[in-house]
């Protein structure tokens, strides 16, 4: 906690003057123009990745960068899409993957989640991502299927689903490179309504 702390200081000496004015105007003012859904993973990091200012990302971490398809009921993940673009009206849908994804890696090696429950129940949710993916213990390729099935449970929660029909938000999948800071744009080509970047 000391270096958090520190953390803190360092802000409120150094950059928040700097910013200043950006943060009084964001007191009052709620715009992201971007929903960007990336794994819980810290070394995963959408302002730094995107060099983002504060205010413009409208962010929601998940392990393995999940998005649970739509059912009735509350759910945090679907509660924050729905608000991201039925309330802010973000513009834009972003899901990330990365390199050395823990939990695609779990999937893809078979690893045994017996102790740990939550983990495994969550980690159904990448069932599509698995069941898409051709070469079995591939890392990369499913991180990269991951992402589309993602994309196409996204596609299936109303508010976006609605946008999409409406054409005011477009979605895109990107898969983040830790070791070289390479972002590739995968084409979701072939979800519903998506529109092109």
């Amino acid at each position: 906690m000391h270096d958090l702390a520190e953390g803190v200081a360092r802000f409120q000496r150094h950059v928040f003057p700097a910013k200043e004015g950006l943060f009084a105007h964001l007191a009052g003012h709620h715009d992201p123009h971007t929903l960007f859904i990336s794994c819980s993973d810290a070394r995963v990091v959408p302002e730094l990745i995107t060099d983002s200012e504060p205010g413009e990302l409208f962010v929601i971490r998940t392990a393995g960068n999940l998005v649970p398809a739509y059912t009735p009921g509350s759910d945090g993940v679907a509660a924050s899409i729905e608000y991201a673009v039925a309330v802010l009206g973000v513009r834009d849908i972003v899901v990330c993957g990365h390199s050395a994804c823990g939990a695609m890696t779990a999937l893809a090696r078979h690893h045994d989640l017996s102790g740990a429950p939550a983990i495994a129940g969550w980690l159904r949710h990448a069932d599509a991502s698995q069941a898409g993916t051709t070469t079995v213990g591939d890392i990369d390729a499913l991180v990269r299927q991951n992402v589309l099935a993602q994309l196409t449970n996204l596609a299936t929660h109303p508010s976006v689903a609605r946008a999409l029909a409406e054409r005011t938000v477009t979605l895109h999948g990107w898969v983040y490179d830790i070791p070289t800071g390479r972002v590739d744009d995968l084409d979701p080509a072939g979800l519903p309504a998506a529109r092109a970047a």
